[in-house]
């Protein structure tokens, strides 16, 4: 009987990961599927698919899942767990890595996570090994068996023959990113009735400088209350926040005032413009109280609307609304603009002419955007894309192609 619901339990598994990667015509969006449906079956507190860069012989992250971010980290191919496992081809599998010789520790274990068990099993295209696909610590406590190893090594193996036969280049960016906003174990509660409500349980985040992170997640999960921590907007319970190297946990009203003038750039589905200036009007007055802006009217050419500099906000369109909202962010010449969802109340149309403009910011202006969004299609713009869940982090996906404002439809 045993045997019998292992059977069962690995044919729907197959099935399930089958329709993931044939299915899916985005082969990107089809592995990060199949990580999902790996976790699930093995019911794993986290994974990861590694893949191997040849030019530079490391490993990176695409996808993991898991309440640690390990995004910027690599490892050489060889090495640890992830390493020897694409270097020779063999799986691992552990069950008490605490007190298994081969085990060196795992990048989760310093992201927030202590393995006590895991697997990793190889990604053979049949021609050669590509990555890995690795799970770590069973939800229940319990450990893997064969019969677990056996599951993982079958989906790995199909998900790397289909990277084959879909031609998904590996094409990682590796040039070491510089950490701009960290999170550690964050935690965020409310007063509620007698108690308290815990909106965030423990984030664990990097941002980078120079990149586009895309937030998704149901509404209630926390993302709001997340990016009003890093914007100095609300404060954090428990938990630490780092920026650019200093701790701003419980920053003083000092450190406070000059962070949100002078680095951050806030833009919202509100548009939140004074009605009684013009557009010109309302970026000159963000201008006016940052030591070091970008000219008013070379922020508003920037949006498209200098030719729209005296109307006042009345006489403008959603969009146009939204495009002077972006002026005033720019405007400060800040390092990180934090969207919170610019284009829920706008057209296709319309959202996409934002859309054009805030990837400029990222391309051209070097600037970090930071966006919420309910918007799926949008995350194929970003560089990377997390998904929060009940508070905490449930995923990170690093794309490897972003696609641009034009190629995204919705």
């Amino acid at each position: 009987m045993e045997n019998s619901n292992a059977n069962i339990k690995g044919n729907k598994a197959i099935y399930r990961i089958m329709e993931q990667l044939l299915e899916v015509d985005d082969i990107e969006e089809a592995l990060s599927g199949t990580l999902s449906v790996i976790v699930d079956i093995l019911h794993s507190e986290a994974g990861a698919i590694w893949l191997l860069d040849k030019k530079t012989d490391r490993l990176h992250p695409v996808f993991h899942i898991g309440p640690a971010d390990i995004s910027n980290i690599s490892i050489e191919n060889g090495f640890g767990t992830e390493g020897i496992v694409t270097k020779t081809g063999k799986s691992i599998m552990m069950t008490d890595c605490e007190n298994d010789p081969r085990f060196g520790g795992t990048v989760f274990d310093d992201n927030g996570l202590k393995a006590k068990s895991l697997i990793c099993a190889p990604l053979n295209d049949l021609n050669e090994v590509i990555g890995c696909v690795q799970v770590v610590n069973k939800l229940d406590g319990g450990l893997y068996d064969q019969s677990e190893l056996d599951l993982c090594e079958k989906m790995a193996s199909l998900a790397a023959i289909t990277i084959d036969e879909k031609g998904l280049k590996v094409d990682l960016d590796t040039e070491e990113k510089k950490v701009m906003i960290k999170l550690e174990n964050v935690i965020k509660e409310y007063p509620s009735g007698e108690g308290v409500s815990r909106v965030l349980k423990g984030i664990n985040l990097e941002i980078y400088e120079n990149e586009f992170v895309v937030v998704l997640g149901e509404s209630g999960c926390g993302k709001s209350t997340m990016m009003n921590i890093i914007g100095g907007m609300d404060f954090l319970t428990d938990g630490k926040l780092t920026i650019d190297g200093k701790d701003f946990s419980h920053p003083s009203d000092a450190d406070l005032t000059n962070f949100r003038r002078n680095q951050v750039g806030f833009i919202f589905q509100a548009y939140n413009l004074m009605p009684n200036l013009t557009a010109k009007e309302n970026v000159d007055f963000i201008a006016e109280i940052s030591p070091d802006p970008m000219d008013s009217e070379k922020a508003l050419e920037k949006v498209g609307m200098l030719a729209k500099g005296n109307n006042y906000p009345s006489q403008l369109s959603g969009g146009q609304q939204q495009r002077v909202s972006i002026a005033r962010a720019l405007v400060k010449n800040p390092r990180v603009i934090l969207a919170d969802e610019p284009t829920a109340a706008l057209d296709f149309q319309t959202g996409q002419e934002v859309l054009r403009v805030i990837e400029d910011i990222v391309k051209n202006q070097g600037t970090t955007v930071l966006m919420i969004t309910h918007n799926v299609e949008i995350a194929k713009m970003a560089n990377r894309v997390v998904k929060l869940r009940g508070g905490k982090v449930a995923s990170i996906k690093t794309n490897m192609h972003p696609l641009s404002a034009d190629e995204i439809s919705w």
